[in-house]
């Protein structure tokens, strides 16, 4: 670890992975100054959990058998953690020097039970600073006691993945945002991007009908609520409105002044268009499917 270790922080640190040895290094070295770390791993077959060893993190395997937890809700239920704080980072996201700081700061606060932090990312070669990409609030600081994401149950036949990517944490008890943001090297190119988002619709088209349960393991959905309450009332209130993909590119693009990160900018909310689109043909493949049907995803 690259921290002084008299001086690092009691806190604990939560990196899902699955082949990610080409970001796993520098993620693991933004959260050296974090007394535990905990990689838990999905069966890496690139050196991750050589890179992880070598780094000094504890390395956990995580075995789905297809079934609620995933992989975040867990580790948080089941790994005997050090520290009352914990923190969830993915192997493309860094933490800067000041986020830091700030971190350091808000685990001593006896008054507060979780921090919002914030993500800018890179898309490129630049920040997005625009397309309703940013700001980008996920509660990942909390005391992990009190938090579990959501639990958004779907068919064992849709290839949603291990680990909850579009899952939020609720947490029993009070919140703060934290201003400064982590860095997220999300989409290194278009095939990345394309090749994400092709498994991420594939989860949206599967979740869809339960985006509004009222259930305590799920998100609100209200326009009076959160930013993410509003985002999941926007996203189930235009699920059934013709034109989706066009009415998603003028709201990345117009109404959340995409234009202004100039022809990234452009080019990402086309993609979310395209994304769109891809949901809403997965829906509609899903309402046609019969009980025998193998159609692919």
């Amino acid at each position: 670890m690259s921290e002084w270790s008299d001086t690092r922080a009691p806190l604990s640190v939560l990196v899902p992975v699955k082949n990610e040895a080409a970001n796993l290094g520098d993620c693991l070295a933004s959260v050296s100054f974090a007394q535990e770390i905990v990689v838990v791993d999905s069966g890496s077959t690139d050196g991750t959990q050589k890179i992880a060893e070598a780094a000094g993190a504890e390395v956990k395997q995580f075995v789905w058998n297809g079934k609620l937890p995933r992989k975040k809700n867990w580790a948080l239920e089941n790994i005997p953690w050090q520290h009352e704080w914990v923190l969830i980072i993915d192997a493309d996201e860094r933490i800067t020097p000041e986020l830091r700081r700030e971190i350091r700061a808000a685990i001593c606060r006896t008054n507060v039970d979780g921090f919002y932090l914030n993500r800018r990312f890179w898309f490129l070669d630049g920040w997005i600073n625009h397309c309703g990409y940013f700001p980008s609030w996920n509660l990942r600081l909390f005391r992990h006691r009190l938090g579990r994401y959501e639990q958004i149950e779907i068919g064992n036949d849709i290839p949603s993945g291990d680990n909850e990517v579009h899952e939020h944490v609720l947490l029993n008890g009070q919140v703060e945002y934290l201003p400064t943001p982590m860095e997220h090297y999300a989409f290194p190119d278009i095939a990345t991007f394309v090749e994400k988002h092709n498994r991420y619709s594939s989860w949206e088209a599967g979740a869809w009908s339960k985006l509004a349960s009222t259930d305590e393991k799920s998100l609100r959905e209200t326009p009076f609520g959160t930013g993410l309450e509003r985002k999941r009332w926007l996203k189930k209130s235009t699920m059934r409105v013709p034109f989706r993909p066009g009415l998603r590119f003028l709201y990345h693009y117009v109404w959340k002044q995409g234009f202004r990160d100039g022809y990234r900018g452009w080019l990402l909310c086309r993609l979310l268009a395209d994304y769109e689109r891809m949901i809403v043909s997965k829906e509609r493949e899903l309402k046609n499917r019969t009980p025998n049907s193998t159609a692919a995803w």
